[in-house]
Parts: structure tokens; C-alpha cells; sequence
């Protein structure tokens, strides 16, 4: 049979055969030859790679399959409360990490190998913004215990760390220098991205679990001393993130006009920012310098700006702008500068894109080799060249030298702890070691998380506070902390879903039987290898799924010309109806999804439906040994990759 005219233009890698492929061979040799090493279908669970790529850990698939209906809630739960508990179990902020978490998730969906990723974070925006309109709230904490944990950092790790300890009964008290929680989320990334009603309502639905206390405006090493945390708490967490920006390596870098990116946002969050230079130069090529320049461009730069005013007297805290000044603000020159080109930037494609429209200027494959000051030291002038990256290692290409002219440098190049007080915690990097349980090595009954044991993303910083819990929890029981699983994530667990369907197995009583398929004191046919295996797509039918276009989420971005003083937020919510569809594409790999495939394609009719009333999640088909003549169809059309070809009797 020939492709049609359609599938060839829509599907440009459509071929008959697969390379080195010369005859098209019948699936009645496979149907009617069994085969003869008495392999049966199991059905085997593991984790697909977008869980896997989750610094949190969240059961992506689960949630997805729960929005589209797959997985049914329980009797009076909507669909959206279950799929708000299953997607919290692993972070708490669905609404914040749905907008803003650069979604290493979609990179390793293997949808892409079909067509494009399912839009995994648009699904978990649509789920943490319908917890917000509805109210939900988390489940009851379970009866506190005897102990209270110090947790020092009250942003995500932090904040995290205190829900997780809460969920298993420890109450904590949270440490933090600043006047309000939330740490990066509120002052390191613009608010048009973080909405505060949101961030807000996150932030005290932690709160409202109660037994999670709050010390603010309190720096633990000047305003309270360890000793004293260490005689008053059972345990103590740092997770104090990273709050100073490394300065550009090159002489002048202390000019009073060259500042870093993280003060530069935190002013700008705490509302002391209004205007800023009338040209600004950003050198990066990370997130957190798109975030710089394209708050420059929002605030603008005014003309009648006292000299006290500078950006550099804000950033430093030593004054703040009135906010009248919004009414006189035009248009500042906004340059960004990264060693990379555009393509190799470690920004998110699309955040590089909207900066672009914005009107920022980029100058990909440079890099800074002078810092041009005037007779009162301050920064007139940017010296930059060309360059070449070797093994990490930026060389500048020789002639290739040019200015610009600024008045304000911006360095976004990377981030550093302020260990200020608390010196003997940290290392020669300026952060703080923590071993594979995110303890501290050097100090029994202390416990690290987040960006202070390396800058990374916010997700990561989560995942760290979700271990460091469970660390906690059995140092303070006495318990000896065992070997994390290989896939370190948040999974499903059949026997959890049998019991909330009331199909737990009956208990078993202690005697002996021969191998069967029916006593119902065991769960047959299934093996979960999701703590060990990671499902690849070549294990998958990828030929059961169609073609879907993904649904993009409204994105609101100004142009050059509507930037100036534009601080709507830029992530809209998916609808009901298009958060259903886009989860629907999802190929739950490594997990059944009600198909019918392997019921359909059966020869013998030796895979069958289970009855309804035995019916959930992971337990929709079954296999008659009897009528199996191990022909390994089921597994051959099963798009998830759920069915192996197991030991079994025929």
C-alpha cells in the first residue's frame, strides 16, 4: 500500500521500510508462530524520562493522565483537586513553577519523537491556578511529634522543606533576613512573571498546614547565633539560597555603576526601582539576565534624574525612587552581551525571543576584556571582542575589539552564597557542602538545600528540600539513613491506588501454594522497576499516535514600541477544555492508558479487560495463561511500553 499524497506532506520522515529493510514482512508469521521460550505478557511500571528529567520529582505522567481522565479521581473529588494532590505531593507551588520553571520535563518527553513535547508546564500552570480559584488546600498534617526543626531560608527550598517536614509531622521555624517569604520567587524574578496573588496564596497555603513558624527580618549569625538554634532545635536546614552576584573578572568591576543582576532585581522587586540608566549594558546569557534586561527596558530611564538618584544608590539601598517617577519615563538602550551564541545561550529559547521583540540589542559570541572609567571612576564604556570557546574557556579573537558606551554595567554571570556570620559552615567556593542525603558533612543534626550547594534552577532547589526532609526524619527517629533509589522521584504506587479504590490485596495467610494467577492475596502480573528504569521510546508503539498540534498557552509580549512601563503578566492560563486536550496528548510511557491495543491485537484473546468493578490505574487489561501461546504481540502494540514478554507458562 502506497502513502497517500497527505501523509507524505504532513509526515516528511512517513517510509514504507525502516533502513536496510528490503521486504515487507507479514504479521501473520508473528501471529500464528508462538513462541517457544514460555514468555507471557507483565505488565511492568517505570519512570518515563519527564519525570526522570524533574529536579522535583513530580509524577508528571500521573497528573496528566488525571487531567485527561484516565486516572479517575475518588468519589467526590473533582478533577482538579486529585490532579492538585498528586502534582503537590512532590511540589507545592504549581501555580509559580508552571509560569517560570524552564522545563527540563518537555526536553526528555518523548513525544518528540512523535512530534512535539506535550506542554507540560501549561498543564501544571492550569492546575496550581485552579487550586487558587477553588480554594483547595492541603490535606490534614498528621499529629505533630516531639521535635521542631530550624529551617534557615524562607524561599523555595525553604518554604518547601517546611511543607514536606509538616506532611510527616515536624513542625519548623523559618529564618529569613527578609520582611516577607518566598526568597527568589519574590525578589529575584520580576512580578510579571511571578504574579504575587499567586505567589501569595502559595506561600500561605504552606502556612495555613500550621506549626510552621516564621522569625522574619531576622539573619541567623547577626541577629541569632547558631549555637543558640542548636540548643533550642532538633535540627537544622540551610537552605539560605545564593543573594550576591559574582562581579565581572576584570579591573574596575568595583565602579559604583557596576552592579550585579541579583541586586539589581531585588531592588526592582522591593519596589525601590522605578527608572534606570539611560543605556544599560548586561553581560550573561542566563535567565537571569534576560530578567535584567528586560525589566531595563520596562522601566525605562528618565532625563531630570538627581545624581543621588542613580541606579547604583537604589541597588545599594542607600535611597529609593519615588514612584511619580513612572509618569516621565522613555525609553532606555538596553544592550545584552553572552559569551555564547544565541542558539548555545543557556536563557530559555523563548524568554531570548521575547527580549528580542522587546527591544533589547544581543551580542551573542562576545566577551567583556575592558571596563572603561572616567576621571571620577565611574563606568563610561564596555570594551568587548569577539571570541571562541574552548573546553568552556572564552579566548577573544585577536582585532576584533569594540565599545559601548553605557551607563550602567549589569553583571549576570553567576551567583555566590553570603556566608557573612556563619563563615565555618561554608567552602573555598563560597557555598556549602552537603553529602548525597544533603547533610552537612562536617556537622551532625545539620541538613543543606538549594542554590547554597550549587546555583541551579527552582525546581532543583525543591527536590532538594523533599530528600533533605526525608533525611531529617530519620535522623530524628534514630534511623540510619538508607540508599536513595537509582530514580529518585516522587512515583506511583499501584498498591496506594488499590487501596484508595477499596482493591487492596487480602492478606495473606502464611501457607503454602503453588504458583497461581487468581488468589487475590497478591497483585499478579505486574512488576514495578520505576525506582530502577527509566521507559525510552524505543521500547513504545509510536506508531498508535497521530499527529497533534500542541496547545500553546497566550503568551503576552510587548513589542519595542508598548514595552516602556508594560508590567501585565506574560503567561495566561490554559482553559478547562485545552488543559484536557494538551495532557491528552501525553503517551503515559512506562504506564497503561487504556488503549485496547494489546485486547484488540491478541490472537488467542488471551489479554482481556479486567471487570469494571476491579478496574483502576495500572490494573485495566489481565492475561488468560491458558489461551497465551507467548506470540508477544500485546507487547509489540503497546504504545506506553507497559507490557514485557516475562517467564510465565503457556
Amino acid at each position: 500500500m502506497a502513502a497517500s499524497n497527505e501523509e507524505v506532506k504532513r509526515k516528511l520522515t512517513f517510509r514504507k521500510f525502516e533502513d536496510g529493510v528490503h521486504r515487507w514482512r507479514s504479521q501473520g508469521e508473528n501471529i500464528f508462530n508462538e513462541d517457544s521460550t514460555y514468555k507471557c505478557p507483565t505488565y511492568v511500571h517505570r519512570t518515563p524520562p519527564c519525570q526522570s528529567g524533574c529536579p522535583s520529582g513530580e509524577d508528571i505522567r500521573g497528573y496528566l493522565n488525571i487531567v485527561r481522565g484516565i486516572e479517575l479521581p475518588p468519589e467526590g473529588v473533582s478533577m482538579q483537586e486529585y490532579a492538585f494532590r498528586r502534582c503537590t505531593d512532590a511540589n507545592p507551588f504549581p501555580s509559580m513553577m508552571g509560569r517560570v520553571c524552564p522545563a527540563p520535563c518537555e526536553q526528555g518527553c518523548n513525544r518528540n519523537n512523535v512530534d512535539d513535547f506535550v506542554g507540560i508546564n501549561s498543564v501544571e500552570q492550569y492546575i496550581g491556578d485552579s487550586a487558587r480559584n477553588e480554594g483547595f488546600k492541603f490535606g490534614d498534617a498528621p499529629a505533630l511529634g516531639k521535635h521542631r526543626v530550624a529551617i534557615i531560608g524562607g524561599g523555595p527550598a525553604g518554604l518547601a522543606a517546611a511543607y514536606q517536614l509538616r506532611r510527616k509531622g515536624i513542625a519548623s521555624t523559618i529564618f529569613d533576613e527578609h520582611d516577607e517569604l518566598g526568597g527568589m520567587f519574590r525578589y529575584g524574578i520580576p512580578g510579571y512573571r511571578t504574579p504575587r496573588e499567586f505567589l501569595d496564596h502559595e506561600i500561605d497555603r504552606i502556612l495555613e498546614m500550621g506549626d510552621i513558624d516564621t522569625r522574619m527580618a531576622t539573619r541567623v549569625g547577626r541577629d541569632v547565633s547558631v549555637a543558640d538554634l542548636e540548643q533550642e532545635y532538633d535540627a537544622l536546614l540551610w537552605a539560605i539560597g545564593c543573594q550576591t552576584g559574582l562581579g565581572l573578572p576584570l579591573e574596575h568591576s568595583d565602579a559604583p555603576n557596576c552592579i550585579s543582576g541579583v541586586a539589581f532585581l531585588e531592588a526592582f522587586n522591593r519596589g525601590a526601582l522605578q527608572v534606570t540608566a539611560e543605556r544599560v549594558v548586561c553581560v550573561g546569557g542566563g535567565d537571569t539576565s534576560i530578567d535584567v534586561v528586560s525589566v531595563a527596558r520596562r522601566l525605562g530611564k528618565i532625563d531630570s534624574l538627581s545624581p543621588d538618584q542613580l541606579t547604583e544608590h537604589v541597588v545599594g539601598g542607600l535611597v529609593a525612587h519615588d514612584s511619580a517617577y513612572a509618569a516621565s519615563r522613555e525609553g532606555a538602550e538596553v544592550t545584552l552581551t553572552s559569551l555564547f551564541e544565541k542558539a548555545e545561550m543557556t536563557a530559555t529559547e523563548h524568554e531570548v525571543e521575547d527580549a528580542l521583540r522587546e527591544g533589547v540589542r544581543i551580542l551573542d559570541g562576545v566577551m567583556p576584556t575592558e571596563i572603561v572609567v572616567n576621571d571620577e571612576g565611574r563606568a563610561i564604556a564596555l570594551k568587548l571582542a569577539k571570541c571562541t570557546m574552548a573546553d568552556g574557556i572564552p579566548t577573544p579573537v585577536e582585532g576584533s575589539e569594540f565599545e559601548i558606551e553605557c551607563d550602567l554595567i549589569v553583571s549576570a554571570i553567576g551567583q555566590g552564597g553570603d556566608l557573612s556570620g556563619i563563615e565555618e559552615f561554608g567552602n573555598e567556593r563560597n557555598l556549602m557542602d552537603a553529602d548525597k542525603f544533603f547533610q552537612h558533612p562536617d556537622r551532625p543534626g545539620h541538613f543543606v538545600a538549594g542554590d547554597i550547594i550549587l546555583p541551579h534552577l527552582l525546581t532543583t532547589a525543591i527536590g532538594h528540600a523533599a530528600i533533605a526532609a526525608d533525611s531529617i526524619e530519620r535522623y530524628l527517629g534514630g534511623a540510619s539513613l538508607s540508599k536513595r533509589p537509582k530514580v529518585d522521584v516522587h512515583h506511583f504506587n499501584l498498591l496506594d491506588k488499590l487501596k484508595e479504590s477499596n482493591l487492596e490485596p487480602t492478606e495473606f495467610e502464611h501457607v503454602g501454594t503453588w504458583g497461581t494467577s487468581e488468589a487475590d492475596f497478591a497483585v499478579h502480573n505486574y512488576e514495578d522497576r520505576s525506582a530502577n528504569e527509566i521507559i525510552s521510546s524505543e521500547r513504545q508503539f509510536l506508531s498508535h499516535f497521530n499527529y497533534e498540534a500542541r496547545h500553546l498557552r497566550e503568551v503576552h509580549g510587548p513589542d519595542s514600541e508598548s514595552v516602556l512601563g508594560d508590567f501585565d503578566e506574560k503567561s495566561k492560563c490554559l482553559s478547562e477544555q485545552e488543559a484536557v486536550e494538551e495532557a491528552g496528548r501525553c503517551m503515559s510511557c512506562g504506564m497503561c492508558f487504556e488503549c485496547d491495543n494489546c485486547v484488540i491485537y491478541c490472537p488467542q484473546d488471551a489479554v482481556y479487560r479486567v471487570k469494571k468493578d476491579s478496574k483502576t490505574m495500572g490494573r485495566y487489561v489481565a492475561t488468560d495463561y491458558a489461551r497465551c501461546i507467548g506470540c508477544h504481540i500485546c507487547a509489540d502494540v503497546c504504545p506506553s511500553g507497559y507490557i514485557d514478554m516475562a517467564l510465565g507458562d503457556r
